[in-house]
């Protein structure tokens, strides 16, 4: 009975301990055990209904609550790191593997919460774990991109926990349920579950984070906090009209910038929020149909966007470059590393009979079904832009398009073994999809294969893959530039970095201005002082005790002044 209420983010914390204290095959022995046996055990040994308690002063808290929901959630983030320790299994970095388990432990934590003061410690424990996995690349943009990240991560946590002693004043519950944008409280936890969902003008933490992570690391990344935040906005804020508009917004304007962007997991970033669009879409329409495709969607976004993360990652393992107009030509030297990231390419690209194709059109169809016909027609749109910049321009500029020359080595046999792991779900998942349908929280009568749906589908990627070829022989296509490409985070990158400085600058400025005035005029007024006195006297005439008094009195304040004025 006690192993069935065992909240499954302890393997994790477990092995991350023993990470720090062992090395070489036992430690990733000791990685590998925590999502396989803690897989096993959720799988077979914990049923919905569990909830464990924990009291601490008044308040009864739930470090684990099960429904199918979190259970869905749960198995996948067991594959995704499971997959993700097969990749990184040449890393003798402890940072790395501890930071990894802490952080896939913290995810499952946040999901199997049943109270928002548990969500709250594991929503910055995902913060505080995440942002070694950027720091392990030890560059100078890391730092400073890591730095970035656990400021707005934490800052996403602080309102987060304000929203819930609101909500607790207000409600006298803490329970983790419904919460609905309802007075101060709800919009608080939805701006703070928005961050980590990377919203419209408050994404820029994934798109400066992620490419600075080490090869390893953004493939951890790509997997926990933002389905973390879809799972918290399905869980909390399901049929929020906001959010279809949130959502439609999202996966269309990142087409724009991953276009133009060199580097390809910058590109990937970008997709990322993409995608993320649909899924708040989803949520936002609230039908079950509609939450079971944004959850199923969030199921395939790990495996097939994981997939890409770990192909770019193989590039830059063996490489050294991750951006396109330096790249190319490599399926001579990779070619296993090719055949994979193109499944991972129509599996985003949502072809028939991979991954994408099933669970996108669950929400596709959702809209439709809802009346949303302009906003299916935005999402429509950003179908043809995914099958660009990710299906089309990831795979072909890093293994196509010109021959660099670079000749390498294939990835190395882990790499390889953890992208086959991910490639093989993406397809059976696509040509079996009653499987997934079966783990799904609401029961599903839809079903993807009917003619219209195959055709239509077939018709849209065939006239993107046109436009860019013809884009592409026409010189129209954006070129691959080596360039730092800004969005909103202008305004904190460049703009109130600038405004600072020069602040500073004329701040500076008046100071000296002041102090050297100060200084003039304490100065003429000891001299006009001085005359007035000392001129009747003479050397020979005897000094008064008041004036010598006086006089030091004078001096002393002279030199506190200018102590005073010099600091």
């Amino acid at each position: 009975m006690w192993m069935t209420e065992l909240p499954p983010f302890v393997p994790f914390f477990l092995a991350a301990l023993l990470a720090a204290i062992t090395r070489g095959s036992l430690r990733n022995l000791i990685l590998l055990a925590a999502p396989v046996l803690g897989g096993l055990h959720l799988w077979l040994d914990v049923p919905p209904g569990v909830i464990t308690h924990f009291s601490i002063m008044e308040f009864d808290l739930q470090l684990m609550r099960t429904d199918r929901l979190s259970l869905l959630f749960g198995y996948l983030f067991h594959i995704a790191a499971f997959i993700s320790v097969i990749f990184a299994w040449h890393v003798r970095d402890t940072t790395q593997n501890v930071a990894g388990m802490l952080y896939a432990g913290s995810a499952l934590g946040a999901v199997f919460a049943g109270d928002l003061v548990s969500l709250f410690i594991f929503w910055e424990l995902l913060a505080v774990s995440s942002v070694f996995l950027v720091w392990a690349r030890r560059s100078e943009r890391a730092i400073r991109s890591g730095l970035r990240y656990l400021v707005i991560q934490v800052a996403s946590g602080m309102l987060l926990l304000a929203g819930a002693l609101l909500h607790y004043f207000k409600t006298g519950s803490l329970s983790f349920d419904y919460i609905g944008l309802y007075g101060v409280s709800g919009w608080l936890i939805f701006l703070a579950f928005g961050i980590k969902c990377a919203f419209p003008l408050l994404h820029n933490w994934l798109t400066d984070a992620y490419p600075e992570a080490t090869a390893s690391g953004t493939v951890f990344l790509s997997a926990f906090t933002t389905k973390v935040a879809v799972y918290a906005l399905a869980r909390g804020f399901p049929g929020t009209e906001i959010m279809v508009y949130i959502g439609a917004v999202m996966a269309c304007f990142p087409i724009f910038f991953a276009v133009i962007e060199n580097d390809l997991r910058r590109v990937l970033a970008y997709s990322m929020i993409n995608q993320l669009g649909f899924m708040v879409c989803g949520i936002g329409v609230g039908t079950a149909l509609a939450l079971n495709g944004a959850v199923a969607h969030a199921f395939n976004d790990v495996l097939f966007k994981g997939l890409l993360f770990m192909s770019m990652g193989a590039v830059l393992y063996r490489t050294g470059n991750i951006n396109g107009s330096d790249l190319g030509g490599l399926y001579k030297s990779m070619p296993k590393t090719a055949t994979l990231c193109i499944v991972g390419a129509c599996s985003i690209s949502a072809f028939p009979l991979f991954s994408g194709f099933v669970s996108k059109s669950l929400v596709m169809t959702a809209m439709i079904q809802q009346g949303y016909d302009y906003l299916w027609l935005m999402l429509l749109f950003a179908s043809a832009g995914v099958f660009h910049h990710a299906g089309i321009k990831i795979p072909y500029f890093a293994f196509f398009a010109k021959d660099s020359g670079i000749r390498t080595q294939e990835a190395p046999l882990n790499m390889l073994l953890a992208m086959g792991l991910s490639a093989a779900l993406c397809i059976f998942i696509g040509s079996q999809p009653q499987y997934l349908y079966n783990l799904l929280p609401w029961a599903v009568t839809y079903w993807p294969y009917d003619i219209s749906h195959v055709l239509s589908q077939m018709q849209l990627l065939f006239f993107s893959a046109l436009a860019f070829v013809w884009l592409n022989r026409q010189g129209l296509y954006p070129p691959e530039l080596h360039a730092i490409n800004l969005d909103v985070e202008w305004l904190y990158r460049k703009l109130l970095p600038d405004t600072a400085g020069w602040v500073y600058n004329n701040l500076h400025r008046v100071h000296i201005d002041t102090s050297n005035s100060l200084k003039t005029s304490l100065s003429e007024i000891t001299k006009t002082v001085a005359s007035s006195y000392l001129g009747r006297l003479h050397l020979a005439t005897s000094w008064p005790t008041g004036s010598m008094v006086f006089w030091i009195a004078v001096i002393l304040g002279f030199f506190l002044l200018a102590d005073i004025i010099q600091h």
